[in-house]
């Protein structure tokens, strides 16, 4: 087991977007900017990891494109503005990974690890062993340990989730409880 003190510049953070960044939708999507609403503390917990992690990556699973419920426009133009207000705040994504696949089992789509290989190709310096997967749920703990990276689980819309659990390597209430670890 890591601790949370050894990570250095050095490490990447993978991070979900939807029960993560923005308050989700039961059963739905967000579908425009109109309905996407950070969670309070997220842009100063990105600002505090901002400065603790060489690349910062969001990876989403986004099915709501695939469904034909959103365009890839609505989805552009809400990752836009979102990018727009972590920034405004002092905060990053270096970039953001989706699948719209509608197939459980794409390789693209969380807890595959798709999306992280597109990372690395993308960022060949990412080390999975130097690696955090945030998440809400055990979909994205399971993309971390399907890839190889350590998982950090905030319990935002999955209070009920038990730990200690074999996904599941650490667990915070919510991403500035996670970031606050660096402070």
């Amino acid at each position: 087991m890591i601790d949370l003190k050894d990570i250095d510049k050095t490490w990447t953070l993978f991070i979900d977007r939807d029960g993560v960044i923005n308050h989700e939708k039961k059963d739905d999507y967000i579908r425009n900017w109109n309905e996407f609403r950070f969670y309070d503390g997220v842009l100063d917990a990105l600002k505090i990891l901002n400065g603790k992690f060489d690349k910062i990556l969001m990876v989403t699973n986004q099915k709501g494109v695939g469904k034909g419920v959103m365009t890839l426009s609505d989805l552009s133009e809400i990752h836009e503005n979102m990018l727009d207000m972590i920034k405004e705040n002092e905060g990053r994504v270096d970039k953001i990974f989706f699948c719209s696949d509608l197939a459980n089992d794409s390789y693209y789509r969380k807890p595959n690890p798709g999306m992280a290989f597109q990372a690395k190709n993308d960022f060949p310096s990412i080390d999975f062993n130097k690696s955090l997967m945030v998440g809400n749920k055990l979909s994205d703990m399971g993309f971390g340990r399907n890839a190889g990276i350590h998982t950090v689980f905030v319990a935002t819309t999955n209070p009920e989730i038990e730990f200690p659990h074999h996904s599941i390597d650490f667990r915070f209430n919510n991403l500035l409880d996670f970031a606050n670890q660096f402070v």
